[in-house]
C-alpha cells in the first residue's frame, strides 16, 4: 500500500524529501513525484504548488496514476482560533471551501463545491474525514509530544498543542484581522489554508481516505505575511513529524 504525501511549497517539502529512502523520481504535468520510503512505509511525495487547482491535480495523479491508497497533505496554515498559537498543530476532522458558493446582494454565501442552491441544492457543507481514520489518528497521537518550539521560531518554549477541528480552504492568503474573525465565527474554523478542501474533494471522488495536517505558521491577521516568512520553515518540520508518527495508521 502506498501513501500519497502532498506539500504545497518547498519549505513544507524539503524536510520530508531529505529523509526519503531509496528515492526514484518521475515528472508528470510539470510536477515532480518522488517515490520512496519514510520510516519503512511506501510513499509518493509531491510538491504541488499553492492553491486548490494545483492540489486537485496532484491528488488526482496520486490516486489514479500512482495508485495511492491514502492521501495526506502536510504543511502550514494560518490560525483562526484566537486560542491557538504559532507552532500549534491542527488536524482537520472536516474541511470547508469557504470561497465557493452563491453571490447574492454583493455577499458570498458559501455552498458545497459542485452545487448551487438554485440548481442542485444539497444539505452538505464541507468534507469530513472518515470516522475510522480520525479515530485511529487520535488514538495513535495520545501521549505524542513534539519538541518545544523556541521563542525565536514563534513558540513559547512549550510543546505545540495538537488539536482537531474544521480547517478552511480558499484561494487567498489571509492577511486581514476582520476577515479572520468573521471566518472563525461563521465556520468555527481553527485554521485556514489553500489546498486541503481540493484534496478532500478529489479523494472523495476516488473513494480513498485523506488527511490534512497543518502547523500554524502565522495567525492570518495583519502580521501574517511577516510571521509566515519568519516561522514557516520551523513549523513545517513539526507538521512533517506528526505525519511520520502517523504513517503506521494511514491506510
Amino acid at each position: 500500500m502506498t501513501i500519497g504525501v502532498i506539500c504545497a511549497i518547498p519549505q513544507e517539502w524539503s524536510y520530508l524529501h531529505s529523509i526519503l529512502a531509496a528515492p526514484s523520481r518521475e515528472q508528470v504535468a510539470q510536477i515532480t513525484f518522488d517515490s520512496g520510503e519514510l520510516g519503512g512505509h511506501r510513499v509518493v511525495l509531491a510538491a504541488a504548488g499553492m492553491g486548490k487547482v494545483n492540489a486537485g491535480l496532484v491528488a488526482t495523479l496520486l490516486a489514479d496514476r500512482f495508485g495511492c491508497s491514502t492521501i495526506v497533505f502536510t504543511g502550514v496554515a494560518g490560525g483562526l482560533d484566537p486560542q491557538l498559537h504559532i507552532g500549534d498543530i491542527v488536524i482537520a476532522d472536516r474541511v470547508v471551501q469557504h470561497d465557493f458558493g452563491l453571490v447574492h446582494e454583493e455577499r458570498l454565501h458559501p455552498y458545497q463545491p459542485g452545487y448551487v442552491p438554485v440548481i442542485n441544492p444539497t444539505e452538505r457543507l464541507g468534507y469530513p474525514v472518515g470516522p475510522d481514520l480520525i479515530d485511529r489518528v487520535r488514538r495513535h497521537l495520545e501521549g505524542f509530544t513534539l519538541p518545544a518550539l523556541p521563542t525565536a521560531a514563534g513558540g513559547a518554549d512549550t510543546p505545540p498543542r495538537i488539536v482537531y477541528g474544521t480547517v478552511l480552504t480558499g484561494d487567498q492568503f489571509l492577511h486581514c484581522e476582520r476577515t479572520r474573525t468573521r471566518l472563525h465565527n461563521d465556520f468555527g474554523g481553527l485554521a485556514i489554508e489553500m489546498e486541503g478542501g481540493a484534496v478532500a474533494q478529489v479523494c472523495e471522488a476516488f473513494a480513498i481516505p485523506w488527511l490534512v495536517i497543518r502547523a500554524l505558521s502565522d495567525l492570518a491577521g495583519a502580521r501574517s505575511g511577516l510571521d509566515f516568512n519568519v516561522f514557516v520553515g520551523e513549523v513545517a518540520v513539526s507538521s512533517a513529524r506528526v505525519l511520520l508518527h502517523l504513517l503506521p495508521v494511514l491506510r
